[in-house]
């Protein structure tokens, strides 16, 4: 079993930064892929950045390239995603994932998600 805890949400001004931070416990957490995904209001849960098992090899929608970014500390058991550039459209609530078989397989193990409010 694996337990993720996002945390690092808040409310921001359009063009303001934020880090969230998704802590894992349980299985070794070096071994998996995780992932960064977001819902917002009235929408499907769209997918937002990824990450290989070492970090090497990262992955990020069309709409977040060149302003997020994703990365790892392996020691800390811990995924961020740097938002930078924030727009309004990326108010949502944002959740990390693991993958335990790697990159493009079926997440297994979610969080409970953080807010993420970027006013204009």
């Amino acid at each position: 079993q694996v337990q993720l805890v996002e945390s690092g949400g808040g409310l921001v001004q359009a063009g303001g930064s934020l880090r969230l931070s998704c802590a894992a416990s349980g299985r070794t957490f070096s071994s998996y892929a995780m992932g960064w995904f977001r819902q917002a209001p009235g929408k499907e849960r769209e997918f937002v950045a990824a990450i290989s098992w070492s970090g090497g090899s990262t992955y990020y929608a069309d709409s977040v390239k060149g302003r997020f970014t994703i990365s790892r500390d392996n020691a800390k058991n811990t995924v961020y995603l740097q938002m930078n550039s924030l727009k309004p459209e990326d108010t949502a609530v944002y959740y990390c994932a693991a993958a335990l078989y790697g990159l493009g397989a079926e997440y297994d193990y979610w969080g409970q998600g953080t807010q993420v409010t970027v006013s204009s």
